[in-house]
Protein backbone atom coordinates (compact mmCIF):
# COMPACT_ATOMS: atom_id res chain seq x y z
CA UNK A 1 0.00 0.00 0.00
CA UNK A 2 1.48 3.37 -0.99
CA UNK A 3 2.44 5.81 1.71
CA UNK A 4 -0.05 8.72 2.00
CA UNK A 5 1.17 11.90 0.35
CA UNK A 6 1.71 14.94 2.59
CA UNK A 7 0.78 18.59 2.36
CA UNK A 8 3.01 21.61 3.01
CA UNK A 9 1.96 21.52 6.68
CA UNK A 10 3.33 17.98 7.06
CA UNK A 11 -0.14 16.46 7.36
CA UNK A 12 -1.91 13.97 5.11
CA UNK A 13 -2.87 15.66 1.85
CA UNK A 14 -6.61 16.33 1.71
CA UNK A 15 -8.67 16.74 -1.48
CA UNK A 16 -8.58 20.03 -3.33
CA UNK A 17 -11.74 19.64 -5.44
CA UNK A 18 -14.02 16.95 -6.79
CA UNK A 19 -16.31 19.46 -8.53
CA UNK A 20 -14.62 20.12 -10.82
CA UNK A 21 -12.49 17.00 -10.46
CA UNK A 22 -8.89 18.13 -10.24
CA UNK A 23 -5.39 16.77 -9.87
CA UNK A 24 -3.02 15.32 -12.42
CA UNK A 25 -4.57 11.90 -11.78
CA UNK A 26 -8.12 13.36 -11.51
CA UNK A 27 -8.56 12.04 -7.99
CA UNK A 28 -9.49 15.39 -6.47
CA UNK A 29 -6.07 15.65 -4.80
CA UNK A 30 -2.92 17.51 -5.82
CA UNK A 31 -0.93 14.30 -5.57
CA UNK A 32 2.03 13.72 -7.83
CA UNK A 33 4.19 11.03 -9.30
CA UNK A 34 6.95 10.46 -11.83
CA UNK A 35 4.61 10.98 -14.80
CA UNK A 36 3.43 14.42 -13.56
CA UNK A 37 6.05 16.49 -15.35
CA UNK A 38 4.02 19.70 -14.81
CA UNK A 39 3.99 19.20 -11.05
CA UNK A 40 0.30 19.95 -10.40
CA UNK A 41 0.94 20.56 -6.70
CA UNK A 42 -0.73 23.78 -5.57
CA UNK A 43 -4.41 23.77 -4.68
CA UNK A 44 -5.57 27.21 -5.75
CA UNK A 45 -8.81 29.17 -5.66
CA UNK A 46 -9.37 30.46 -9.20
CA UNK A 47 -9.87 34.16 -9.84
CA UNK A 48 -10.93 35.98 -12.99
CA UNK A 49 -7.56 37.74 -12.99
CA UNK A 50 -5.55 34.52 -12.77
CA UNK A 51 -7.65 32.75 -15.41
CA UNK A 52 -7.04 35.66 -17.81
CA UNK A 53 -3.31 35.57 -17.01
CA UNK A 54 -3.11 31.81 -17.61
CA UNK A 55 -4.90 32.19 -20.94
CA UNK A 56 -2.43 34.94 -21.97
CA UNK A 57 0.39 32.48 -21.15
CA UNK A 58 -1.11 29.89 -23.50
CA UNK A 59 -2.96 27.74 -20.97
CA UNK A 60 -6.68 28.45 -21.34
CA UNK A 61 -8.29 27.02 -18.22
CA UNK A 62 -11.63 28.79 -18.79
CA UNK A 63 -12.82 27.16 -22.00
CA UNK A 64 -14.53 23.77 -21.63
CA UNK A 65 -12.98 20.89 -23.57
CA UNK A 66 -15.58 18.11 -23.31
CA UNK A 67 -13.48 15.79 -25.49
CA UNK A 68 -10.87 15.86 -22.70
CA UNK A 69 -13.42 15.68 -19.88
CA UNK A 70 -12.53 19.26 -18.89
CA UNK A 71 -15.46 21.49 -17.85
CA UNK A 72 -13.57 24.79 -17.97
CA UNK A 73 -12.90 26.74 -14.79
CA UNK A 74 -14.49 29.86 -13.38
CA UNK A 75 -13.66 32.17 -10.51
CA UNK A 76 -14.27 30.36 -7.22
CA UNK A 77 -13.32 26.89 -8.50
CA UNK A 78 -10.43 25.11 -6.82
CA UNK A 79 -7.80 23.54 -9.05
CA UNK A 80 -4.40 21.86 -8.72
CA UNK A 81 -2.05 24.27 -10.48
CA UNK A 82 1.41 23.59 -11.80
CA UNK A 83 3.87 24.93 -9.23
CA UNK A 84 5.86 26.90 -11.79
CA UNK A 85 2.70 28.53 -13.25
CA UNK A 86 1.70 29.64 -9.75
CA UNK A 87 5.21 31.02 -9.22
CA UNK A 88 5.01 32.92 -12.54
CA UNK A 89 1.63 34.35 -11.52
CA UNK A 90 3.12 35.37 -8.18
CA UNK A 91 5.87 37.33 -9.97
CA UNK A 92 3.20 38.90 -12.22
CA UNK A 93 1.13 39.94 -9.19
CA UNK A 94 -1.88 37.72 -9.88
CA UNK A 95 -1.24 34.48 -8.00
CA UNK A 96 -4.49 32.94 -6.76
CA UNK A 97 -5.08 32.02 -3.13
CA UNK A 98 -3.82 28.65 -1.90
CA UNK A 99 -5.37 25.93 0.25
CA UNK A 100 -2.37 24.78 2.30
CA UNK A 101 -4.03 21.59 3.55
CA UNK A 102 -4.50 20.50 -0.07
CA UNK A 103 -1.14 21.68 -1.45
CA UNK A 104 1.45 18.92 -1.90
CA UNK A 105 4.66 19.26 0.12
CA UNK A 106 6.75 19.02 -3.06
CA UNK A 107 5.50 22.52 -3.93
CA UNK A 108 8.18 23.74 -1.50
CA UNK A 109 10.79 22.70 -4.08
CA UNK A 110 9.49 25.53 -6.27
CA UNK A 111 7.98 28.18 -4.00
CA UNK A 112 8.58 29.32 -0.44
CA UNK A 113 6.33 28.56 2.49
CA UNK A 114 6.28 32.31 3.14
CA UNK A 115 4.77 32.97 -0.31
CA UNK A 116 2.24 30.17 0.14
CA UNK A 117 1.26 31.48 3.59
CA UNK A 118 0.83 35.00 2.24
CA UNK A 119 -1.74 33.63 -0.24
CA UNK A 120 -3.39 31.10 2.08
CA UNK A 121 -7.15 30.75 2.33
CA UNK A 122 -8.44 28.75 5.27
CA UNK A 123 -10.74 25.78 5.36
CA UNK A 124 -13.76 25.64 7.68
CA UNK A 125 -15.54 22.32 8.02
CA UNK A 126 -13.78 20.98 4.96
CA UNK A 127 -14.78 23.93 2.78
CA UNK A 128 -12.76 26.95 1.85
CA UNK A 129 -13.93 30.08 3.64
Amino acid sequence: MPKPQRNVLGQILIPCSTNPMTGFYRTGCCETGEDDSGRHLICSLMTTEFLAYSKEQGNDLSTPMPQMGFPGLKAGDQWCLCALRWKEALAAGCAPQVVLESTHHNALQFVSMEDLHSHAVHRAGGLVS
